[in-house]
């Protein structure tokens, strides 16, 4: 590209050099022509009035007086009639410029001047046009370089940020050029990179949140199927169990299909009216043999046959969430509370433990923040389920640790 825009560019420049100069030589040297000849005929015109006024006078046009008054390098004959050619100044060796000049008495004046001082003037012309015709070339290749490389250079990294879009790195470059076409360019790619990049984070989002949000109920599924495998001499205790373990595999289905619809519409509205005390009932179950195993309680308070507006699945995979927090990183009993607060009925889950660093505080909803070595993914993606849900997910107090969902209560809660 750098070398068709330096040949394009020279070419337009020799063209215009050509066109202009072509004819300005042309010009000039007639002109310098014109007036060398012009010089001649009014040199021709001064020596005959020189010899008309002598004649007049009655003075010989002969000898050295006279000789002194022809212009230096002009070769002068005087021819009068009855007399011999008088003649001045040196002849003129090669070509000359001649004019001559008759007189009212028939006398003829011939003047000649050599043609070199013409040639040479001419020459001179033809040089200084030739230099500004070069020195024209030489700022069209210098501009015709410059402006490549000015173009060129935008192009190359606008290549060069496309190809690292496709090979998966989304960083906007932001760089901008002073040139309308590449700058909106360069302004669509960047918008194409933060688009790929919002898209990135939401898929590595998706990827993490789903492994966290996976992790506890396929362990309590492992922890079921194991307690299965030591029943199998009772046959309807395997039943149950077995029950019990397809209805968590369900949970586990909602949990998937939850999170999908959340990552592609946070808005879809899903929710219903249901009775709050079937979750906590089905949580209880669920982490009753990770309880007994760490000898650890959990304990059901407060208002009985409350009914919410929500989505089951994930306001139980919400308490699972904070009940998993209280397991990692509380201590004694479990309790979970169920109150109204206006229109809300809110379910809170307090541990006996040291509570949350005051330095913490609401940060522990934070992406990647948490008080032990864990991911710091869980409370902030049960935030996020409960607010897509039409709830919200708050941290009451530091110490003891209440952590309480709010949702919308049903007309038909007694």
């Amino acid at each position: 590209m750098k070398r068709r825009m330096i040949n394009s560019l020279l070419g337009v420049v020799l063209v215009v050099v050509t066109v202009f100069c072509v004819p300005l030589a042309l010009v000039e040297k007639q002109s310098i022509v014109n007036a060398a000849n012009n010089r001649v005929d009014a040199e021709a015109v001064r020596v005959l009035g020189l010899v008309e006024s002598r004649l007049a006078a009655g003075e010989p046009v002969t000898g050295e007086k006279f000789a002194t008054q022809v212009t230096t390098g002009s070769f002068v004959t005087v021819d009068i009639p009855g007399q011999p050619l008088i003649a001045a100044g040196r002849p003129v060796d090669g070509p000359a410029i001649t004019a001559t000049e008759e007189g009212a008495s028939g006398e003829t004046v011939t003047v000649s001047q050599s043609r070199e001082d013409v040639d040479h003037e001419i020459g001179n012309m033809l040089l200084l046009l030739g230099v500004v015709a070069l020195l024209a070339v030489q700022a069209a290749v210098a501009l015709a370089v410059w402006q490549s490389k000015r173009l060129a250079r935008p192009l190359t990294e606008l290549a060069e940020t496309a190809e690292r879009l496709g090979s998966g790195d989304p960083r906007p470059q932001g760089r901008r050029y002073g040139v309308p076409e590449l700058d909106r360019i360069a302004e669509v790619l960047d918008t194409s990179a933060e688009r790929i990049a919002r898209m990135l984070t939401a898929e590595r989002r998706l990827a993490a949140d789903a492994s966290h949000q996976l992790r506890t109920p396929l362990t309590a599924l492992s922890m079921r199927l194991e307690e299965i495998t030591t029943l199998a001499e009772d046959p309807a205790t395997v039943r149950e169990e077995a029950t019990i373990g397809l209805q968590q595999v369900e949970r586990l289905t909602d949990v998937v299909q939850r999170l999908l619809t959340n990552q592609r519409d946070p808005n879809n509205p899903t929710a219903v009216s249901f009775p709050l005390d079937d979750v906590l009932r089905q949580q209880v179950e669920e982490w009753g043999p990770t309880l007994r195993e760490g000898g650890r309680r959990l304990d059901l308070d407060g208002l009985h046959d409350a009914r919410v507006i929500g989505t089951p699945g994930t306001v139980a995979q919400v308490l699972a969430t904070l009940i998993e927090n209280s397991l990692m990183h509380g201590a004694g009993t479990i309790t979970v509370r169920v109150r109204r607060s206006g229109t809300s009925v809110v379910t809170e889950v307090q541990d006996e433990g040291v509570g949350v660093p005051a330095e913490l505080g609401n940060r522990v909803f934070e992406r990647a923040v948490s008080g032990r070595n864990s991911t710091g993914i869980g409370l902030a993606v049960a935030r996020d389920l409960a607010e897509a849900d039409g709830g919200r997910l708050e941290l009451l107090s530091l110490h003891p640790p209440v952590f309480a969902l709010f949702l919308s209560q049903s007309r038909s809660t007694g």
